[in-house]
This record gives structure tokens, sequence and C-alpha cells, in this order.
């Protein structure tokens, strides 16, 4: 149960309606979050698993491959792109993010003491875009894509993001790939059906990392590879 002070000590930063519902930034004593349409979706309290996201792509991806280049769906409170871009083993990072309340947090606001040297790095391209559409029109391809754009493929921020973890969209995720390229995806917990989902579309070495969390069950990275 939350003590007197820690309700008092939430504020809300901005709010903003755009076209895909109201998104949020809140501070709640030294820490961040963003809420999207009512659900929470992450803060600065942590970030372990935002990263384990950027390092088990880069651990997965073909022994010898020279500056690989990721694409980040999501950008959040840039954890992973700050991790992704404090590694100079990693060439182009792509970071797609359709909210531009988000991008301007990190651009001019209070979450650019975490991104700002990430985004001033040369590697890095945002694309103020959404991340389905993205995945389905696009004909770049790249080494790793490390999605994290909802709770997990059961637990999505918008009914039209649900697309992303079905097999169609699957199957454009896998021709964003390279081929022996990896796909990894975050979630706030487990889930073996779409672990099958994966290996259905043709995704091989399917696997799930657990990051364990303070209560409850651990948040997940869920792991594919296209193959070569």
């Amino acid at each position: 149960m939350s003590s007197v002070s820690d309700i008092e000590d939430v504020r809300t930063l901005d709010r903003r309606d755009g076209p895909y519902g109201e998104v949020v930034l809140r501070r709640r004593g030294e820490h961040f979050e963003i809420i999207a349409n009512g659900c929470f979706l992450m803060d600065t309290s942590d970030g372990r698993s935002e990263r384990l996201l950027i390092d088990v792509a880069l651990a997965g991806l073909p022994a010898g491959r020279d500056r690989p280049s990721v694409l980040i769906g999501g950008l959040g409170v840039g954890f992973s792109l700050a991790h992704a871009a404090a590694d100079p083993r990693w060439g182009p990072i792509t970071v797609v993010e359709r909210e531009q309340a988000v991008i301007d947090w990190h651009r001019e606001g209070p979450l650019a003491r975490i991104s700002g040297a990430a985004l001033a790095d040369p590697r890095t391209v945002i694309l103020p875009t959404d991340l389905v559409a993205h995945m389905h029109g696009s004909t770049s391809a790249y080494d790793a894509l490390c999605l994290d754009i909802d709770n997990g493929p059961g637990w999505t921020v918008t009914d039209d993001n649900g697309g992303l973890y079905t097999a169609s969209g699957l199957t454009a995720c896998m021709e964003r790939l390279k081929p022996g390229g990896i796909l990894a995806v975050w979630s706030a917990q487990p889930s073996a059906t779409f672990e099958e989902a994966l290996r259905n579309a043709g995704f091989t070495r399917v696997r799930t990392e657990e990051i364990p969390v303070a209560r409850g069950v651990p948040d997940v990275v869920h792991l594919g590879v296209r193959p070569a």
C-alpha cells in the first residue's frame, strides 16, 4: 500500500491527447513515469530489463558481424537507446517512436538527462512513426530488432499494436531482419503462446530471458533468430 507521502509526491509534468490517445509524463519522487491511455508503461526506477533487451540482441548475433545495425521500437524512458549508444560495437541505431510527446520529453524535457548523449550520437536516428506500420511498409533491413512498445504480446497499449504479434506481424519483422538477425521483444510476463508464434513464423533459436522483479512474475525478453 502506498504511503501518504508517496501519494503526495506524484506530480503530472505533461499530458497530451494525440492520434493514439492520451499520454502522460509523471514524476514520482526522483523517478519519471510514462502512462498511455491510463496504462502504466514504464518508469526510471530500474532499467535492467530495457538494457538486457539490447545486450541479449547483440550477444545473439553471429560472431564477427561488424558494427551491426539495430532498430529500437519505442523510445520509452530512453534506457534502451542510451545503453545501445554507450556501446561502440553497435553501428546505426534507429529508434521508432510514434508519440511526439515522448520525443519532445527526450529532446527538450526532463528525460533528456537519460538520452541526451545518445540523441547527439551521429549513429542515432529517430523516426516519428508507428512501429507496426514501419514493419509492414519499410524496405530497410536491420541486424537486430529490439521492440518494447507494450507491456507484452497479450497486453498492448492500443488494439492496433496487437498486429505486431500475429503471424503477419512476425512475418513483417522477419522481412526487416538481415539473415542471421535477431528479434528481441520485451514483455512484463513470459508467454509460451508467443514463443510458439515465433517458431511458427520461422524464427529459430527461440528462447526467453527472465529478469527478476521485486514483486510478481519476472519481466522477460523473448528472442528469435532469422535463419541465415
